[in-house]
């Protein structure tokens, strides 16, 4: 979640030196080179007054002189050496512009793999508690601020930086007096720069967090457009919407307001302290003050002139530094949620269980760990204690005790649950919306972790495998299916990434969506978008039971697999499904009871509790709650 502006605030010193150090680690050699052309280039614009003050000294002896031939050489060699000098700053300017391009798409391109790589070890609750919207704003709005700094921003301020202080330097260095007047009024826009910049920031980072909010609306609607419609909810989606986006608004326009008063405020108060360097230049003059200087230089219409030309450079960067201030507010609120984003916790994984391919030892008649695919499975433990390592076979044996768990600690989904599950068991969870069945089969694949009680698979704490090889033992095959802009083919391949062509026609043939792939326009080549939205639900639902099977895993969970598939296909499915069932354990969720009948064991679930168990006849028999739900209707919804 963001945090507050306050603390984005609070923690933008430690955002930037942050973001600095990362574009270091990411090009070591190519970011100072530039940071050395940037520099220079300050340096070149800043010294352009002391040649002016050259000239104009020769030109004012040579006045009183009369003698214009000696000066001619003295002026030429002036010019030539501030031409090749601004030569270098050109060529300087075009090194570091070309290669800040370089740098900053690098950087952003490694920015978006970390956050995408963090993406992916992040628990489900992340994703459950922040909006698709928000997340997907750190990929858009936030990075391309973040560009934006990088890319122009950031030089910018470092070259202003570096003409503000050496143009300082040179003012002290041809008059201490003239520079205290100049430093008067800097003091006078410091001030100003403050107060209004302070605001600035604080809406600008508000901003940044009020978009991903708004964006995080639009995705929802987006997404459930169809509901929007089929409930004539359009106008109050569209209040819903105004009211999210009137508080974008309304930091974005108090933002922009501050910040858009800021520079004509700089500027005006820039041509002031102009206006007083040259009265106070002309009143020194008058009065024959004399010049404190480290030059040595008496004051005079050569050191005056010159004067003028930095004062005016040195208001003009102060005012470049108030437009590039909010530019770099904005960026390092971004890089501030793009590092939330990269900060997040991962997914705890403690376990060091892993499951591996086994044989029979002919010799021993013991497990052994092999590269082949043989068709067994086995959990690999190795012992702490004594250094040993044990193989035990997956059985696929899964033991619920006394399990409680919360999605929020103030608030118990399970009470006290107990579930157990022998091998090759079909085990069935029947109950309303909001039992805890899907709940359940959350905790086995470990999505989330439970609050007490114990689960064990083959006898081992879940705790103590690797959530990956969890993972990889249970087949899943959930309601909501999610489809992938590529092939029929790649997406029945998701399942098992080099699984060959045959592999994946076979598991579409043990699903029942063979038939209907063959009649589409490509076949297996047919490409699908917008998560398969060209393909009816049950056709969608087929493909996902394919990608289950073509995984061929030990252990299999059907979260209400057929729900959106018509009583004729369901049968088709359901030979392929009883196939794809046959010798593995597996976990079945129904709201149609007709599909769990032949389960080994029903569990019936209320509130959170397990209240029945028992198989379709035991339960009928005792005439509760199963009974109930089966005699009066078929749908528990």
């Amino acid at each position: 979640m963001s945090k507050p502006a306050a603390s984005a605030k609070s923690s933008m010193p430690g955002t930037m030196s942050r973001l600095i150090k990362m574009l270091f680690s990411f090009f070591p050699v190519l970011l100072p080179l530039v940071m050395a052309g940037v520099i220079l280039c300050g340096l070149i614009n800043s010294i352009g007054a002391v040649f002016l003050q050259s000239a104009l000294e020769v030109i004012s002896t040579s006045w009183q002189t009369g003698d214009w031939a000696a000066a001619q050489p003295k002026i030429l060699k002036i010019v030539l050496t501030l031409g090749a000098i601004y030569l270098v700053g050109n060529l300087s300017s075009l090194f570091w512009n070309r290669y800040m391009a370089v740098i900053t798409q690098g950087s952003l391109e490694k920015l978006r793999e970390k956050m995408f790589n963090r993406m992916q070890d992040l628990p489900i609750r992340y994703f459950d508690t922040n909006q698709r919207g928000d997340i997907m704003s750190h990929y858009t709005n936030d990075i391309d601020t973040l560009r934006q700094m990088i890319s122009q921003s950031l030089p910018n301020l470092l070259q202003t930086v570096i003409v503000l202080t050496t143009v300082l330097c040179i003012m002290l260095y041809f008059s201490v007096w003239m520079c205290l007047v100049i430093i008067t009024g800097i003091a006078c826009m410091v001030a100003l720069t403050k107060l209004l910049g302070s605001n600035s920031a604080r809406f600008f980072i508000a901003q940044q967090r009020e978009l991903g909010v708004v964006e995080g609306h639009i995705e929802e609607v987006m997404n459930g457009q169809k509901v929007v419609k089929a409930f004539c909810h359009e106008a109050a989606a569209e209040a819903d919407f105004d009211e999210r986006n009137e508080k974008l608004f309304e930091v974005s326009q108090k933002a922009n307001m501050y910040a858009n008063i800021l520079m004509p405020v700089l500027m005006n108060l820039g041509n002031l302290i102009y206006v007083v360097v040259a009265l106070a230049g002309g009143v020194f003059l008058a009065l024959n003050v004399p010049n404190l200087s480290f030059s040595g230089l008496p004051l005079s219409i050569a050191v005056v002139v010159p004067f003028l030309n930095m004062t005016k450079q040195f208001c003009g960067q102060i005012g470049q530094v108030s437009q590039q201030i909010n530019a770099v507010v904005m960026g390092l609120a971004g890089a501030s949620r793009i590092f939330e984003l990269l900060d997040q916790e991962p997914e705890v994984d403690e376990g060091y269980v892993t499951l591996v391919n086994a044989r029979v030892n002919p010799d021993t008649w013991e497990l052994e760990e092999t590269d082949e695919r043989t068709g067994m499975w086995a959990w690999k433990h190795p012992h702490k204690a004594d250094g040993t390592v044990t193989y035990e076979p997956l059985r696929g044996d899964v033991r619920m005790v006394d399990v409680d768990f919360g999605y929020t600690p103030d608030h118990d989904v399970l009470h006290g649950v107990s579930v157990y599950a022998k091998p090759g068991q079909k085990v069935a969870f029947v109950g309303a919306t909001g039992a805890g069945k899907t709940t359940i089969t959350n905790l086995i694949n470990r999505f989330y972790d439970i609050a007490d009680g114990k689960i064990r698979y083959d006898g081992i704490n879940v705790n103590k495998i690797k959530k990956a090889d969890l993972r990889r033992s249970l087949g899943v095959v959930l309601q909501d299916v999610n489809l992938f802009t590529g092939t029929v083919m790649d997406n029945i391949r998701y399942g098992k990434l080099d699984a060959t062509d045959e592999e994946c026609i076979k598991a579409a043939k043990l699903a029942g969506a063979d038939d209907f792939i063959c009649r589409l326009p490509e076949g297996y080549n047919t490409m699908l978008t917008g998560n398969g939205s060209q393909l009816s639900q049950g056709q969608r639902q087929l493909i996902s039971i394919a990608r289950a099977a073509v995984a061929d895993p030990p252990a299999m969970i059907l979260d209400e697999a057929t729900s959106s598939i018509d009583t004729r296909t369901e049968a088709i499915v359901q030979r392929g499904m009883d196939a794809l069932m046959q010798g593995r354990t597996t976990f079945v969720i129904a709201h149609r009871l007709s599909t769990v009948r032949n389960s080994d064991v029903i569990i019936c679930l209320d509130h959170g509790r397990v209240i029945e168990r028992g198989n379709h006849d035991e339960l009928i028999a005792k005439k509760g709650y199963y009974y109930q739900l089966y005699t009066g209707a078929f749908e528990l919804e």
